[in-house]
């Protein structure tokens, strides 16, 4: 796991971050615009605030909430990844133009997350919370956002050819 001091060296376009193991780290409001995370776990993190535009977070593992509160629907996850899951908190967290390509965003808390030109091709956001988040021209191509939670969120030029959209209905462009 990346220590406080590796956390205060990191320098944008790191590798050393890259794989790390951040779970359950206190990352509230830093500074990792352009940072290297690809494959890194977040599992319980609190990123509220973060800036991670320009970050590669591609198949970042940002963990899931307690399952108990969600549908039987969600019963094939808690065989897989046991009871004691939690979830990032990203409220808030400037992710523009961040690479999310399949990252796991399965229940994430995305609330008033500025996703702006965001790739998050293929991503699970299964139960995530997007509400008040933009959105703007954020690519979801292939995208499951399947009981996710879009109210007031600006969706002005997004694609989501191929996503699957909250009611279950897979989007197609016309």
């Amino acid at each position: 796991m990346a220590s406080k001091t590796d956390l205060k060296r990191a320098k944008a376009g790191d590798k050393l971050l890259s794989g790390a193991d951040l779970s359950e780290a206190e990352l509230a409001y830093v500074d990792l615009r352009g940072a290297n995370l690809a494959g890194a776990n977040l599992a319980g993190a609190s990123l509220e605030g973060a800036k991670l535009s320009e970050a590669d977070l591609r198949g970042v593992c940002l963990g899931i909430v307690e399952l108990g509160i969600f549908a039987e629907a969600y019963q094939h996850r808690r065989n897989l990844l046991e009871d004691d899951l939690l979830s990032a908190d990203l409220s808030a967290a400037d992710l523009i133009s961040a690479d999310l390509r399949g990252a796991d965003l399965f229940c994430a808390n995305l609330n008033a997350a500025k996703l702006i030109n965001a790739d998050l091709r293929g991503a699970d956001l299964t139960g995530a919370n997007l509400s008040g988040a933009n959105l703007t021209a954020a690519d979801l191509r292939g995208a499951d956002l399947s009981d996710a939670d879009l109210s007031s969120a600006k969706l002005i030029g997004t694609n989501f050819d191929g996503a699957t959209m909250p009611d279950g209905k897979l989007f197609k462009a016309e």
